[in-house]
């Protein structure tokens, strides 16, 4: 008997996995496939990286090999959410792996492809159906599809889907999903939003947590470079110069930064792809390729790839930009050291980045070890100065009072013989100076 196979998977599907290689299950999957096998909804918290895919997958794939007929026409058993295109590839593609040479119809609907194709294999009947919500959503809309029959819905990174703004189209999906049925959270963090969602959605579940929510792979090597905005390109192209022949990630906060940053790469050398929303799919895809097979040794992406890369020998992720939301940074740094290896997370922090990297030092319960540069005091909006604080309309009060006093403080009146503090007195009229004692 496998180890898959005592969790309660059947025989044909262990073998499979054994073929593919997949033999000893990772702590999430040991945790979760028993209790997802005993119809139980199940909220699961793992760092990236430790096989959270298959531990929603396998028991989904077991449960509808049991079926024995095909889906009716444009109905779909079981509806797995992902976030991002890249994403839904790779449940697809690794559901796919699962079963083998299987009879269940596995299909993907996601933006950037051909609906009309979408809709074709839609009507043969689905038994698993990976779709992104935007895309799910105009195919309900045109009834090409139905999610009457769907027992099964995993949401996969929740969290993200909740970042992207998906709330309210997981609200009208659920809607038209059967209430007695069985769903699945899976996520890498756990903010309080997703458990609100949760208790929405799932009846009575089973945590399973390998992890604290938050945390990182523990073979990544973190640093931090301290980094004017205007040198970051150069640091960049020295650190990667030191590893030219290992893969890379690059994350960069807006598309047109992550397209600029890649030409920039191109012209020292580097083979050098990218991936953001302007990017078709189909484009993106070809990039994704190159990169798992090494013909690109570099990918700048925005977070838009950060949940939707599982490529082994990533040695490197830079965050050339910080991230405005700090478990974007746990699943950016995620895409290296998966499947037990190890690798190396790079960080650029310039001075109006320092809330993002407090955010990110305060969800992982460390301080980041600094590579080079001080780490800045204070942002570039507070170190600008403030009006009135030292110029000469607002900060002359230091000279008039003897240089006594602060920049801008306004000056003691001086005494006269008594002790009593003189009076000054202005003439309102122009052309007349102080009224002085005859």
């Amino acid at each position: 008997m496998t180890k898959f196979e005592a969790l309660g998977l059947s025989k044909k599907l262990s073998e499979k996995l054994a073929e593919n290689g997949l033999i000893n299950p990772t702590p999430i999957q040991e945790e979760a496939i028993p209790i997802v096998l005993s119809g139980r909804d199940v909220t699961g918290l793992a760092q990236t990286g430790t096989g959270k895919t298959a531990a929603f997958g396998l028991p989904l794939i077991h449960n509808l090999m049991k079926i024995g007929t095909k889906p009716a026409s444009k109905t779909v058993r079981a509806l797995i959410l992902a976030p991002t295109r890249e994403l839904a590839k790779q449940i697809c593609d690794a559901l796919k792996l699962f079963q083998g040479g299987g009879h269940l119809k596995i299909n993907m609907v996601v933006g950037g492809l051909s609906m009309n194709a979408q809709k074709k294999a839609l009507e043969r009947g689905t038994d698993v159906l990976v779709a992104t919500p935007g895309r799910l959503i105009d195919l309900l809309e045109q009834r090409a599809l139905t999610l009457d029959d769907a027992n099964y819905l995993v949401l996969d990174e929740a969290d993200q889907m909740l970042d992207m703004g998906f709330i309210h189209a997981l609200r009208q999906i659920a809607k038209l999903l059967p209430s007695e049925r069985q769903t699945l959270l899976f996520s890498a963090t756990m903010p309080k939003l997703m458990e609100e969602l949760a208790g929405t959605y799932l009846n009575h579940p089973r945590r399973v947590q390998v992890a604290p929510p938050g945390k990182t792979a523990d073979k990544i090597t973190q640093s931090v470079h301290y980094i004017a905005k205007a040198a970051k390109n150069d640091l960049l192209i020295e650190l990667m110069d030191k590893h030219r022949d290992d893969l890379a990630l690059v994350f960069c906060r807006t598309k047109h930064g992550a397209e600029k940053l890649k030409k920039l790469l191109e012209t020292k050398g580097f083979a050098a792809g990218s991936i953001h929303g302007n990017k078709s799919q189909n484009h993106r895809d070809r990039a994704l390729t190159d990169f798992k097979a090494g013909k690109l040794r570099v990918l700048v992406a925005t977070d838009v790839a950060a949940r939707g890369i599982d490529i082994p020998g990533v040695g490197f992720v830079y965050n050339y930009d910080l991230p405005n939301v700090p478990e974007s940074y746990v699943h950016r740094i995620g895409r290296t050291a998966r499947a037990g290896r190890e690798g190396e997370a790079i960080a650029f922090c310039a001075p109006d980045e320092m809330g993002e990297i407090k955010a990110i030092e305060k969800l992982l319960k460390i301080t980041i070890p600094v590579a080079s540069g001080r780490r800045w005091a204070r942002s570039e909006e507070e170190q600008k100065p403030k009006r009135g604080g030292g110029g000469r309309r607002g900060g002359g009060g230091a000279k008039r009072a003897g240089g006594a006093q602060q920049s801008g403080a306004k000056p003691e009146p001086s005494n006269d013989a008594s002790g009593k503090p003189k009076r000054r007195r202005n003439r309102r009229r122009r052309g007349q100076g102080p009224k002085v004692a005859a």
